[in-house]
């Protein structure tokens, strides 16, 4: 851009200092992240479960492996499971969880970069931080960001209210259960309905008749039909809302770890 009278050269000045700035600040950022260290060792080939944080009960942890194992052998997807107390004791004080999965995700290289000739980048991390009460669902590049509504589903449907409840081994195993359905474009699994829900439910056809029946006895005008009939459409409308929103390959050989990164997408919770 060239400026040649005193006035473009202002504009030019005005435009091209935060430009620079701007610039200088993404090339500090760039070198703080390199300097980064995440001090968690990548676990050996075959092992899909780094429990730091012991949230996982030996039950659940067979499952996952098995769920984890599969996976890798029919899309070459793995799907990663780690637990820590905290992203700080792990090199990442002050860090977002997103950024601290992502590091992590690429130090490990999970999932393998490209399958055969192509580029391939499909590995999963699911990572929990317990004191930090943050969870996150840290996708491969190869997803781009396709995946990104059906991850947070995951996150807020079936591992997130588990994890309100205190049932954390049973979330992260409904979240891998999850992300297995998601790689294989199956349906996801819905979250349990609450045995209150049910309870309610009950309650209100026991209301229901109960009324119909006493507005019959009583010959009631049409004006108390009309109010009653609002008053039971509204709660029905209320049951129905807690009812449906619940909850805020081939034969691949190779290991979990090829050098696959995080293409950005996925999707992070909090409890």
């Amino acid at each position: 851009m060239r400026c040649t009278s005193s006035s473009r050269y202002a504009r030019c000045r005005g435009l091209w200092i935060p430009l620079l700035t701007l610039s200088i600040l993404i090339s500090l950022s760039a070198d703080a992240l390199a300097q980064i260290e995440i001090t968690i060792p990548r676990p050996p080939e075959g092992e899909f479960v780094v429990d730091y944080a012991g949230m996982i009960s030996d039950a659940d942890r067979a499952k996952i492996t098995e769920l984890s194992a599969a996976m890798l052998k029919d899309k070459a997807a793995p799907i990663i499971v780690v637990t820590i107390n905290s992203m700080a004791e792990h090199g990442g004080e002050g860090l977002r969880i997103e950024t601290f999965a992502r590091l992590l995700f690429d130090k490990w290289g999970i999932g393998p970069a490209t399958l055969g000739k192509d580029p391939w980048n499909y590995g999963i991390l699911l990572l929990v931080s317990r004191e930090d009460r943050k969870a996150r669902i840290e996708l491969g590049a190869g997803w781009k960001r396709d995946k990104d509504a059906q991850a947070q589903q995951i996150m807020d449907e079936l591992i997130i209210p588990q994890f309100k409840a205190g049932n954390f081994s049973t979330g992260i195993l409904a979240g891998v259960e999850g992300l297995d359905k998601m790689a294989r474009d199956l349906e996801l699994p819905h979250a349990p309905i609450p045995t209150s829900t049910y309870i309610i439910g009950f309650v209100f056809v026991g209301l229901l008749i109960f009324t119909v029946v006493s507005l019959i006895r009583r010959g009631s005008s049409g004006w108390a039909w009309l109010f009653w009939g609002a008053v039971f459409a509204i709660i029905g409308a209320v049951l129905y809302h807690m009812a449906t929103n619940r909850g805020s390959g081939g034969g691949y050989s190779g290991g979990s770890f090829g050098g696959g990164f995080s293409g950005g997408g996925g999707a992070t919770g909090s409890w």
